[in-house]
Order: C-alpha cells, then sequence, then structure tokens
C-alpha cells in the first residue's frame, strides 16, 4: 500500500507540475496574436488535456490511499462510501485534497476551450492554488513557526512547479519556438529558483531554529543544499545566457541547457527527499501544551504592551513573499523609468512603501500577532488592511507605473504584458469593478456578510480562511479608492459630486456597523477567541463592543481624508480647466478670432434676429 501511496502522489506531483508548466508556455513563453493564444500554443491544449487528467488522477488515488494510511486499514475501507464521503466532506485534509483533484478536473475541461492570453494566466491561478491547498495541512502547520513553516512551503513548492513545468515544457516545445521561449523562461527559472532555495532555507530554519540542531546530519544536508543549488543556479543560468542568443537553439545546444537544469533538479530532488525521509532534530524538552497552537498554530503571546505591539514579530511567510514581490517589481519600474532619463515622484514611491509597510505591521508585525488573539487587536487589522494601507498604494500609482515600463510585445503582432494590461483595464469587466456601487459593495457590503453571518468564526479557525480574509481587506479597500481617489487611469470617468456622495454613503454604512457590532450581545465569532483560552483577555464581549468602537473610530478618519483629497481634486480639476479655456481664448485673440464667449453671444444674437424676422 506504501508503494501505491507514492506512485500516486508522484504522479499527481508530475501531473501538476506539467500542468503548470504547460499553461506557463502558453500564457508567457510563447507569442499570442492580439491577446489570443497563437497556433504554437493552441498546439499544447492537446498536452494540457493530459497532464490535467493525470494530475486528477493522481489526487483522487492520494485521497483513497490517504484515507487507508489515516485509518490504518486497507484499502477497500477506505473505499467505503460513507467513510470517503465523510473524509472528503468533513475534514480539513479530504477537503483540500478533493479540491485539488476538481481543480485537475477542471483545467483538463477547460484545456481546449481556453482561447485568450487571459483566460489562460487565470487557469494557470487557478493551477497554481490548487497544488498549494494541500500544504496548508501538511506536516508544516502542525509545527513550530506556523506561518514562517506553513508560507515558506506554499512558496517553495509554487516556485519550483514553474521551475520544473517550465523546463518540461520547454523541451517538449517545437525547435522553432525555443528561440523566442528560452529568453523569457531564463528570467522567470532564475527568480523561480532563487525562491526555491530562500523558502527552502527559511523553511528548513523553522525546523532548526534551536541551538542543538545546527549539529545534526540534518542541519549539514540543508546548508548543502543550498549552497549546491546556489552554484547550480549560476551554470544554468550562463548556459540560458549563451543559447538565448541563438536564433535557432538545436537538439545539441538544448541538451547542454537541460543539463545544467536536470543537475539542479537532481542534486535538489534528492536532498529534499533525504531531509523528508528524515525527521528533523527534536528539541531537548518538549514544549508545554498550549491550547493556541493547537487551534491557530501561534503560541499565546504575554499581555499586550505597546512595545509588544510594535516590536513583536511574528512573519507569515506567505504574505511576505507577496508583499516582497510587490516592492521588487516597483523598485524595477523606478529602475527603468530612471535608466530611460525619465523621472518619477518621490512621493509616490514613500507612499507606496508606507502602504506596504502598514500591511507587513497588521500581518506580521505585532498587531497581526495579537490580531489572532483579542477581536479588538483584529479590527486594528482590519482597518489598516482595508482603509489606510491602500490610500498609501493607490497613492503609489503602480498601475501608471507598469504602463510605463512593461515591456511592449516581442512582435508586431503580439499584444505583450502591456498590451494586455491596458486592454484589460477597458475591458467589461474593470468597467464594472470599477462602478462606484460595486466599489461601495465591496468595500463595505462586505463587512455584514462577513461579522455578522458566522463567516467570520470559520474563516479565522482556518489558515487558508484568515489569509482569504486578509486579501479581501486589502483588495476591497484599493478597489474603494482607486475608484474615489485613484491616480492610475480607470476605464469610467466618474464626476466628483458623485464620488462624493459615494464617501457619504460610505462613512454612514460603515458607522451602522460599527454601532451594530458596539450593540451586540452575543459573540459573533462562533467561539475561536474562547477556544483560544488568553489568560490576559477575560471578558470577551466587551473585547468585542471595544472593536466595535475602534472600527468606528478608525473607519471614519480615512473616508474623510478621502473626502477631502475628493474635494481637492474637484478644485484642481476646475483651475485645471479655466486655465485651458484661458489658453484656447488667448490663441483665438492672437489669431483675430473671437473667443467661447464672443462666440456664444453672436449665436444668442442670430437666434434673436431670426426670432424677429419671424411673423
Amino acid at each position: 500500500m506504501i508503494a501505491f501511496s507514492v506512485i500516486f502522489k508522484y504522479l499527481s506531483l508530475i501531473g501538476a507540475f506539467t500542468t503548470i508548466g504547460t499553461l506557463l508556455a502558453m500564457a508567457f513563453l510563447l507569442l499570442d496574436t492580439e491577446g489570443r493564444l497563437s497556433t504554437q500554443a493552441e498546439k499544447l491544449r492537446r498536452l494540457l488535456w493530459v497532464c490535467a487528467l493525470v494530475w486528477s488522477l493522481g489526487s483522487f488515488g492520494t485521497i483513497i490511499f490517504t484515507l487507508a494510511s489515516i485509518l490504518d486499514q486497507s484499502v477497500s475501507v477506505a473505499l467505503d462510501p460513507t467513510i470517503l464521503r465523510s473524509f472528503v466532506t468533513q475534514i480539513t485534509l479530504g477537503q483540500y485534497l478533493l479540491f485539488q483533484a476538481l481543480v485537475g478536473l477542471g483545467v483538463a475541461a477547460l484545456a481546449f476551450r481556453v482561447k485568450k492570453i487571459l483566460s489562460t494566466v487565470f487557469l494557470l491561478i487557478f493551477s497554481l492554488v490548487g497544488l498549494v491547498v494541500p500544504i496548508f495541512q501538511s506536516h508544516s502547520a502542525s509545527s513550530g513557526s506556523h506561518g514562517l513553516a506553513i508560507g515558506s512551503l506554499v512558496i517553495h513548492v509554487g516556485a519550483l512547479s514553474l521551475w520544473v513545468g517550465g523546463a518540461i515544457a520547454i523541451a517538449l516545445l517545437d525547435p522553432e519556438d525555443r528561440p523566442i521561449a528560452v529568453p523569457r523562461f531564463s528570467e522567470i527559472a532564475l527568480w523561480s529558483l532563487i525562491a526555491v532555495v530562500v523558502s527552502g532555507s527559511v523553511n528548513a530554519w523553522a525546523r532548526l531554529d534551536f541551538q542543538g540542531a545546527w549539529n545534526t546530519a540534518y542541519a549539514y544536508v540543508v546548508i548543502a543544499k543550498i549552497a549546491m543549488t546556489l552554484v547550480l543556479i549560476t551554470i544554468g543560468y550562463l548556459h540560458r545566457t549563451n543559447l538565448a542568443k541563438r536564433d535557432r537553439i538545436d537538439w545539441l545546444g538544448f541538451g547542454r541547457l537541460i543539463f545544467a537544469e536536470v543537475l539542479i533538479m537532481i542534486v535538489t530532488v534528492a536532498m529534499g527527499a533525504w531531509l523528508s525521509s528524515n525527521q528533523a532534530p527534536e528539541r531537548p524538552t518538549p514544549p508545554k501544551f498550549d491550547p493556541a497552537i493547537a487551534v491557530s498554530g501561534i503560541s499565546t503571546p504575554p499581555a499586550p504592551t505597546w512595545n509588544r505591539i510594535f516590536f513583536s514579530y511574528e512573519p507569515d511567510a506567505l504574505m511576505i513573499g507577496l508583499l516582497i514581490t510587490a516592492v521588487a517589481l516597483y523598485v524595477k519600474g523606478v529602475m527603468v523609468l530612471t535608466r530611460r532619463g525619465d523621472k518619477w515622484p518621490v512621493g509616490r514611491t514613500i507612499a507606496f512603501g508606507l502602504g506596504i509597510a502598514a500591511i507587513d505591521f497588521a500581518t506580521s508585525g505585532g498587531l497581526g500577532l495579537y490580531a489572532h488573539f483579542a477581536f479588538s487587536y483584529h479590527m486594528v487589522a482590519h482597518m489598516i488592511l482595508g482603509m489606510i494601507a491602500p490610500i498609501g498604494i493607490v497613492l503609489g500609482a503602480p498601475i501608471t507605473l507598469a504602463l510605463r515600463t512593461l515591456p511592449q510585445g516581442r512582435t508586431k503582432d503580439e499584444r505583450g504584458v502591456r498590451g494586455t494590461l491596458l486592454a484589460e483595464l477597458h475591458s467589461k469587466l474593470a468597467i464594472f469593478y470599477t462602478n462606484p456601487i460595486v466599489a461601495l459593495a465591496f468595500f463595505d457590503g462586505s463587512l455584514f456578510v462577513l461579522y455578522f453571518t458566522g463567516l467570520f468564526g470559520s474563516m479565522m479557525q482556518s489558515h487558508v480562511g484568515h489569509l482569504f480574509m486578509n486579501i479581501h481587506f486589502i483588495l476591497a479597500g484599493l478597489l474603494f479608492f482607486h475608484v474615489i481617489i485613484g491616480v492610475d487611469p480607470n476605464p469610467r470617468r466618474i464626476p466628483h459630486l458623485v464620488r462624493i456622495v459615494i464617501v457619504f454613503a460610505a462613512m454612514s454604512i460603515h458607522a451602522f456597523f460599527s454601532v451594530a457590532l458596539m450593540s451586540s450581545t452575543t459573540l459573533i465569532d462562533q467561539g475561536y477567541f474562547a477556544s483560544l483560552k488568553t489568560p490576559w483577555l477575560t471578558d470577551l464581549l466587551a473585547d468585542q463592543q471595544l472593536g466595535g468602537s475602534i472600527g468606528w473610530a478608525m473607519g471614519e478618519i480615512p473616508i474623510i481624508l478621502a473626502l477631502v483629497a475628493t474635494f481637492i481634486s474637484w478644485v484642481k480639476d476646475d483651475s485645471r480647466e479655466v486655465k485651458r479655456l484661458d489658453r484656447n481664448n488667448a490663441r483665438a485673440a492672437a489669431m483675430g478670432l473671437p473667443d467661447d464667449l464672443a462666440q456664444y453671444n453672436r449665436y444668442l444674437q442670430e437666434l434673436a434676429e431670426h426670432d424677429r424676422k419671424e411673423p
């Protein structure tokens, strides 16, 4: 049974990696034709269909053998419909594995239907989510440094899938298509490998975070794995740099590329296999049982003080990885403009940096730590994620920066990344989401859905749910403030008066929500905070009501600032319009022509004369 379990597990991984690599080639590596898949990319759809089916088959097999292993029974027992249904509907691990299997089926069903680049990108993201979801219930989820261990492993597996899957896809391309695909894959592979090394090192550190662990064979292999991988990354990058300059990559030249790639894979996978088959060093003394670790994966912190809130740090590796990626892309864009001789306002860069720092503080900083243990601190984090950080990011104008720095298509017929972004900014979907009513519904309406339906307690008890909740806060805030005070291109031209009405509506709805929360006499967390048994938090209802008052106080300030900014923008726009009219009038006077006012008066005189002539 163990042999079959390993076979299905690796079958699932191979299918998933190849599926992701094929989608990567279709969406980014090969050329597109005005935003649609090229003929070369369409040839890969059959391969995508086969790989997705293999992934789904391996995932379904993994479900059965995982259940048999948990029950310590034969496969026939695991195939019992009642037991199997209970596992995939009531047990979190079973639900995640079923989701992964259904993702594979979904990709297979859509393989021949996808025709546009953006649809392929969404399918790629969907596949990556399906691949990493079971990690949230892996052995890392029960280890120390919960957010660090899980987040780093998610990044590790995701980056590894892009690297390995992309290499497989490159190998399966026609020789004529490789010269156009290899240069772009080289950059993706390089950054993926860096992410693999860093995330793997962080994950190992999460398991070896005590002094005695570094004098063991396990630690020596971790260090050797990192060192060897760094050396092989350099070798592989040099090979790619040379091969990317050729017009055509033959099998002999491509063999050199694959040799470096395979060598990296062998070293990484072999050492990783040894590490996974050997238990990490155990701590000299087992930690005291903490109910908070069993519920949230984080040990109970001491009573909050200003010093602990501002200087404690409980890293959420996945969120940190997303923030680092955003900062790296922003800095890269500014550097591109600088090398080109263009200037980018320093204030925008500072605003963007402050927004990113606020997100990090509310998710991994001391505030993010205590937000797991008290509703009042959770509400402070919510306000920062949904109302304060988005203002900084929106004022940083990341979309404008992207449009000015993203590369054009590689041929005259290719839309490219910049063209795709520009097209989507004017798409029907973008027009729908930038509707002020829709933005307001996401911004304020979702508060009632989250906090007054029992959804909040369920999401707090799950790492995936908590992550999704934080991302929703950020995206809802970004959408709302982009519509109200954004400096980036907007597919809708929203009058300032409408913006002001929306801001006043947001203030009213937010105040109503806060009052409802303050006056509530029942807990809305479904027992989550009580299950933590936090010693310094005794009155949960009072803390919940305090959270409501904090939400009211903190929520009104950013909205008022947005209102003031809207008024200022209105005045500036009117001033610019007056100056434009003055320039037109001055230009007309210089040419001996009447200005706009004179033309309008003449028009009125002509109408009056026409009326007098009529009997």
